[in-house]
């Protein structure tokens, strides 16, 4: 997607050059923007659940967050040099709202339908890893572990979440904009690989990656072993477990952390990059003319 051609030298142009792909993005047809949907989901959801798996047997949490980093970038990598539509990404959408390229209900279409295919993706691969027997591993702590992280998210306070979704996604739409400015297939990897490394290592929530943390702790939670397993590891009791639900999920975690989201790739990336380089962009526009 988008305008191959455009020069990516300098900041501005990379600007303009993801104005241009987000102008493709509206126009996409929606058949083709849910798979793409679902596409990203999966993938987000891939990374996540290689990450628990480095994770889960690890007691020194900096050094688990570290692993964690240092495998989750696989998911945005595989959207960006494969195909995929991620809602967070998407909030980039902002920048072409500003420089009058489309209306806000076009972009507000994508998003939706971006957002809601996201979760299909995402919970294919929770129940799929939930079948495979994954959460067994190391007899059964990796199950334990799946549920730790999720009561641990749905049991963020609004204000944790909504801040900790805002530092999250100007990482992300950070790591979006310089792969498109990267010219190889090397460049775009370690252009992703350090800022989602960064989130993840900080601990901050992703809204797409939680859909698969969150329904993965779900599905957890109905082999009993696992959840024994939790309250002899982590000394969680019943009714703390009993969080991990549907509701809590929605409430507790996705609306703070989607509109933090929401926050962080509009206004903190995207206006502001607006303000920044808006100026140069409308000069070579004029140019072109």
């Amino acid at each position: 997607m988008g305008n191959t051609n455009i020069n990516m030298d300098f900041p501005h142009q990379v600007v303009e050059g993801n104005i241009r792909t987000e102008v493709d993005r509206v126009n996409m047809p929606f058949a083709r923007m849910v798979l793409l949907g679902i596409f990203a989901g999966m993938f987000i959801a891939g990374g996540a659940a290689a990450s628990s798996v480095a994770m889960h047997a690890v007691n020194n949490v900096g050094v688990a967050r570290l692993l964690g980093g240092i495998i989750f970038p696989v998911g945005l990598m595989m959207i960006v040099l494969i195909g995929g539509e991620l809602f967070t990404g998407d909030c980039l959408l902002i920048l072409g709202i500003i420089d009058k390229r489309y209306r806000v209900s076009s972009m507000l279409r994508v998003l939706l339908t971006v957002y809601i295919s996201n979760f299909i993706g995402a919970v294919i691969i929770a129940l799929l890893v939930y079948f495979s027997g994954q959460y067994g591993y190391t007899d059964g702590l990796l199950g334990a572990f799946t549920i730790k992280v999720a009561l641990g998210k749905v049991n963020m306070s609004f204000t944790s979440a909504f801040c900790s979704g805002i530092m999250c996604n100007i990482f992300v739409c950070a790591a979006v904009l310089m792969a498109a400015a990267a010219k190889d297939i090397s460049g775009k990897v370690w252009a992703i690989f350090f800022p989602i490394m960064a989130f993840v290592v900080s601990g901050y929530e992703h809204c797409v990656a939680n859909m698969y943390y969150i329904p993965a702790g779900i599905f957890a939670m109905n082999n009993e072993k696992y959840v024994q397993k939790a309250m002899a590891e982590y000394g969680y009791t019943a009714n703390e477990l009993a969080n991990v639900d549907w509701k809590h999920f929605l409430i507790n975690s996705s609306i703070p952390v989607t509109l933090g989201n929401i926050v962080g790739g509009m206004l903190f990336v995207g206006v502001i990059l607006y303000l920044i380089y808006g100026k140069n962009i409308n000069a070579d526009r004029g140019n072109e003319k």
